[in-house]
């Protein structure tokens, strides 16, 4: 089983995380479960499901919704003083970028049999299966990762904004 270090890591860095989901190549189930595992809680901002990067939703429920900043902050200081560790917000991708589940799942399967029919393994995966993806969704997953980047940055700049104005 191939977990990233940043997963590891969230379990023992107080740090909040905010991120559109896992990419679409990774196994969404075991990237929630393991996060569970390690005591990593995953709240939805403003969403009952795990982002699924790309697209708004996947399908697997959170335990977790928050719909407001404070909150956000308020659950982040309770973790933190609680010396516990780091924790994930899935902030779904803005609607107007988001693609068409469909037709990005055929390009990264198609993705997945191209890079093992090229022994493509290890670290140069991802930047594989990325660049095929762009090339057959025609730029479009290109656009949609820029947007969830920007929405991702302006979302923890709240959050840490609510954090930092409440601070006792």
């Amino acid at each position: 089983m191939d977990i990233s270090t940043d997963l590891t890591e969230l379990a023992r860095t107080p740090v909040l995380v905010v991120c559109a989901g896992a990419k679409s190549i990774l196994d969404l189930d075991l990237t929630i479960e393991y996060l569970e595992t390690q005591g990593v809680p995953v709240l939805g901002w403003q969403t009952d499901e795990f982002p699924a990067f790309y697209v708004r939703s996947s399908g697997r429920r959170l335990s977790h919704r928050v719909d407001d900043v404070a909150t956000v902050a308020a659950i982040a200081r309770a973790q933190w003083e609680c010396q516990l560790h780091g924790l994930v917000v899935g902030c779904p991708i803005p609607e107007a970028y988001a693609m068409d589940p469909g037709p990005l799942e055929a390009a990264t399967q198609e993705a997945l049999q191209l890079a093992k029919k090229e022994g493509i393994r290890g670290s140069a995966t991802t930047p594989f299966l990325l660049a095929h993806v762009a090339k057959v969704t025609g730029g479009e997953s290109v656009e949609a990762n820029k947007a969830l980047l920007v929405n991702n940055a302006r979302w923890a700049a709240r959050f840490a904004r609510a954090y930092y104005s409440n601070r006792a």
